[in-house]
């Protein structure tokens, strides 16, 4: 375990008079789910890998331990297949060459890779035959094929604009029984059986029959499976491939589990709205932390309980200084999930409570009125 971050949050823990943080590992080789590798070289030596630190060479890595073998044996495939149609890679200073990068996800349950072919170029037209040539050598192995659009001179992977061209429109994972659906742009964990240990203990951590506000939300992998034991979850999403995703996961539920969602699509901390009358926040924002709208409200008016999960470290001591308060909310227990082996990086997952930690029923609550309609 990365010994930096551990000594920060065991000092954490042992400020606030809490037990040092658990810590959630995993298989440490093939954990990889999802991959986005650069396309460099030359059309009959092409190179499929990541960049050296601060610069644009590229490694090629052709049987990466880390990546799940079936991430491997895409990208093996995709230097067989510019090598028959003669496709040439991206070159950055010229900004020319056809196939910039690819996104690689696992599908666990199918054992096929949903790939996204990421061009120099408005259309697919630019890469030739070459999805076909791939989409043919991958034969069963392939879950869903898009071409994403990417004609600018930038450091940014993916475009506007992605395009399907053959499989399925969307991936179909399971965490926390309910079923999860991600269009290639949404955003989605590397690690897949940690992250379903930490959706597990979040549904631990969260009592029933309440109202539910989740923030960041994605495609509702943490929020879906509450459903069925939750008065009404209230997701916040931005992104319109996480939207998708989570508007398809949604109408995969019960009838009686679609009535108890409501949506808030927009910025955190343009819908603060979401969090009236909720008993549990439920936030998983990105590094830089909580929007600053959403961070003061919770501090000036705490929920019962509030479930952060983090990956920004250094953004999420920060807030805690704010959130952890004598006459508010108090930090109850600290866990760490190793998402990112052999490096600095880990997931924390944090438990805050107000003094009384009594949540209770929805139906004793006064005053509460809800509205069950999607916004």
């Amino acid at each position: 375990m990365p010994s930096t971050s551990m000594d920060l949050l065991r000092a954490l823990c042992e400020r606030v008079g809490v037990p040092p943080p658990v810590v959630h590992e995993e298989e440490r080789f093939g954990h990889r789910h999802r991959a986005r590798l650069a396309i460099r070289g030359r059309a009959r030596s092409p190179k499929v890998g990541l960049f050296q630190a601060g610069s644009h060479r590229i490694v090629d890595i052709p049987n990466c331990r880390v990546h799940h073998p079936l991430i491997n044996e895409a990208a093996q495939v995709l230097r067989q297949a510019m090598r028959e149609t003669g496709i040439p890679p991206y070159a950055d200073r010229p900004h020319a060459g056809a196939l910039r990068y690819v996104q690689v996800v696992v599908d666990r349950a199918a054992s096929q890779v949903q790939v996204v072919l990421v061009g120099n170029g408005e259309t697919p037209d630019v890469l030739g035959d070459l999805p076909d040539v791939y989409a043919r050598l991958l034969g069963n192995r392939l879950q869903g094929l898009f071409f994403n659009s990417q004609p600018d001179r930038s450091n940014s992977i993916f475009g506007a604009n992605t395009t399907h061209l053959a499989g399925h429109t969307t991936l179909r994972e399971v965490f926390g029984g309910a079923d999860v659906f991600y269009p290639p742009g949404a955003f989605g964990q590397n690690h897949l059986p940690l992250f379903s240990q930490a959706v597990d203990r979040i549904s631990e951590l969260t009592p029933s029959k309440e109202i539910i506000a989740e923030f960041y939300s994605g495609v509702g992998a943490i929020g879906l499976g509450l459903l069925k034991r939750s008065h009404q979850v209230r997701f916040n999403e931005q992104s319109p491939d996480g939207l998708r995703g989570l508007e398809a996961g949604i109408a995969a539920r019960p009838a009686s589990e679609r009535e108890r969602a409501q949506v808030f699509p927009g910025a955190a901390g343009d819908c603060l709205e979401g969090l009236r009358g909720a008993g549990v926040v439920i936030v998983d924002p990105p590094r830089k932390g909580l929007d600053q709208p959403l961070l003061q409200a919770l501090v000036r008016s705490p929920p019962q309980r509030l479930i952060y999960l983090a990956c920004g470290l250094p953004s999420l001591l920060k807030e805690l200084e704010l959130l952890h308060r004598p006459d508010g909310l108090q930090i109850q227990s600290v866990e760490v999930f190793d998402f990112f082996p052999f490096t600095e990086h880990v997931e924390t997952l944090v438990c805050l409570t107000r003094k009384s930690d009594d949540l209770l029923p929805i139906a004793s609550r006064e005053g509460f009125k809800t509205d069950t309609n999607t916004k």
